[in-house]
């Protein structure tokens, strides 16, 4: 019986995901960076993203990240645009089949606390971890666990929603059922790891309720 739902946010409760790399690109070029194919960071802490962005010279990245904060900051998120519609709908159902709900995201708490205020989340959600406040990233399965111990469910009881290849295996490793929301059009990720994709995020609703999610384990 699955008594936790676990919700990537990047991807899953917001499409951000090409925003977040088309802001940084546009930054870096405005300080002078010629940049040609560009890693997809999608999935990927901050913390990796911005090593394989600036390799080597630790201080000229920390002056840059700095520096994209600060152009982030002016350049806010726009979650009424990219915020999943589906998003407290599913929530609000899940909560009234008694399912709990967390979320967990690599992207910093400020930014989670922004979109569950956006979608209108919180009220809805028993708990909020950060990738920034673990000791592993995803694909460690540390975030997942430590939201499950909270909770009070195993792994067994657990499904986690997850988009990319890298929150899968993390999701997996966690020992959950992983259910994958396919993206929408232009953004291509490999989610054959899954053992679902979803076109919809309110389709876990119905797995849940039909018990279906739990058949797959």
């Amino acid at each position: 019986m699955v008594k936790a739902a676990l919700f990537d946010m990047d991807g899953v409760l917001a499409f951000t995901e090409r925003y977040y790399n088309r802001r940084r690109v546009e930054y870096l070029r405005g300080q002078g960076f010629e940049l040609g194919d560009v890693d997809d960071w999608t999935g990927v802490h901050d913390d990796e993203s911005w090593e394989r962005c600036v390799p080597g010279d630790a201080a000229l990245r920390e002056r840059l990240r700095a520096g994209y904060n600060r152009f982030a900051d002016e350049h806010p998120t726009p979650w009424g645009e990219l915020g999943n519609r589906r998003a407290h709908a599913t929530f609000v159902a899940l909560r009234g089949r008694g399912v709990r709900i967390a979320i967990c995201s690599s992207s910093p708490r400020f930014l989670i606390e922004e979109c569950m205020e956006a979608l209108d989340l919180g009220d809805l959600t028993d708990y909020v971890i950060s990738g920034d406040e673990c000791v592993a990233h995803k694909p460690d399965p540390e975030i997942y666990l430590r939201a499950m111990r909270h909770l009070r469910v195993s792994p067994e009881e657990s499904v986690v929603v997850e988009d990319s290849p890298t929150g899968i295996r993390a999701g997996k490793a966690a020992g959950a059922l992983v259910c994958a929301l396919r993206q929408p059009d232009g953004v291509l990720l490999d989610q054959r790891e899954a053992d679902l994709v979803m076109d919809d995020l309110f389709e876990l609703v119905d797995l849940v309720g039909e018990r279906r999610v739990a058949s797959l384990a």
